[in-house]
């Protein structure tokens, strides 16, 4: 990275948009948590898409890269066809979305935990090892009912994160917005 090309104020990249989008955001989140199962359908054929446009953008490259290779078509094919059986099955689509949230929170909470002891005992090893207990926390409430709680966990989650990012955005729209006009 070019030193001379450091970004030394990135809240100008902020706009007047950034208290309207984190509005927004906070409107859906909340939304989300009241209907937690529909946060988590909404959430799962989002991803079924991606997954397909990015299969049809594997395709299109494997057919101009080199076609003739049948191990170069597996990536494109998997792509489309998991994509295509969580729109197909959206609800095993949730549940396999938990199980995948639940192991990721597994890895960071262990992540977390050793971070924590590698750093102890300088100052915020405490804050690492609360978040490796969060982590673990969050992952043992998919695992204890999985496969069923997935379908009001996974869009409850989704919900509270963008709460969050609204907030985020929120304040930070609101103090550029204070000191434009101060």
């Amino acid at each position: 990275m070019d030193i001379t090309s450091f970004d030394e104020n990135p809240l100008r990249n902020f706009g007047p948009y950034s208290l309207i989008i984190g509005i927004l955001l906070i409107g859906l989140g909340t939304l989300g948590v009241f209907l937690p199962g529909l946060m988590s359908l909404g959430t799962v054929l989002f991803f079924s898409w991606l997954l397909i446009f990015a299969g049809v953008l594997w395709a299109i490259h494997t057919y101009r890269y080199d076609s003739r290779s049948v191990m170069n078509w597996l990536k494109p094919v998997l792509l489309l066809s998991v994509g295509g059986l969580m729109l197909i099955y959206p609800v095993t689509g949730v549940a396999t979305l938990g199980l995948l949230l639940a192991i990721y929170l597994l890895m960071d909470a262990v992540s977390s935990f050793v971070l924590a002891q590698s750093i102890h005992p300088a100052p915020g090893w405490g804050w690492m090892a609360f978040n490796g207990v969060i982590s673990a926390l969050l992952a043992a409430l998919f695992l204890i009912g999985w496969p069923a709680t997935s379908v009001w966990l996974v869009g409850l989650y989704v919900s509270i994160s963008l709460i969050f990012d609204g907030w985020a955005l929120v304040s930070i729209g609101w103090v550029l917005r204070k000191g434009m006009q101060g």
